[in-house]
């Protein structure tokens, strides 16, 4: 079975190390949206040995951390669905009262028609790999 994150670095690639990796996905709604995906096919954190999903979501945390410092959003949505691609994947997303959906989900009805604000996306990624110099 094909899966587009095992055979596709999912975005434009930020960091990496042997678990997982964090990409910025092509979102011109929402050029700050990260994902988190782990690097072997895998459907569910329960399949992952405890230290696994500890470290997983020790990246989660950290991309989170780091985007709350670059941006300054309103709020930050974590999601991990995997319907459609059922890989081991978790969603940051940095939102602003003012984006396209709040305050529904971006997969929601949309509310207003809005500008996506300008992103450094090198200062973004400077955040996110000083945030992961443990890992």
């Amino acid at each position: 079975m094909a899966c587009d994150l095992c055979d596709a670095i999912g975005g434009k690639l930020l960091w990496q190390n042997e678990l997982c990796r964090v990409v910025l996905v092509e979102d011109t709604d929402y050029p700050s949206f990260c994902r988190v995906i782990l690097n072997r096919h895998t459907r569910e954190m329960t399949d992952l040995a405890h230290s696994e999903r500890s470290q997983l979501m020790g990246v989660v945390f950290a991309v989170e951390f780091a985007a709350r410092q670059v941006l300054n959003p309103d709020k930050i949505n974590l999601a991990s669905l995997g319907n459609m691609t059922p890989h081991v994947h978790w969603h940051v997303i940095p939102r602003f009262a003012d984006d396209r959906h709040f305050p529904n989900p971006i997969w929601g009805e949309v509310k207003r028609a809005t500008t996506p604000r300008p992103v450094d996306i090198e200062r973004l990624q400077q955040a996110i790999v000083a945030a992961l110099s443990d890992f």
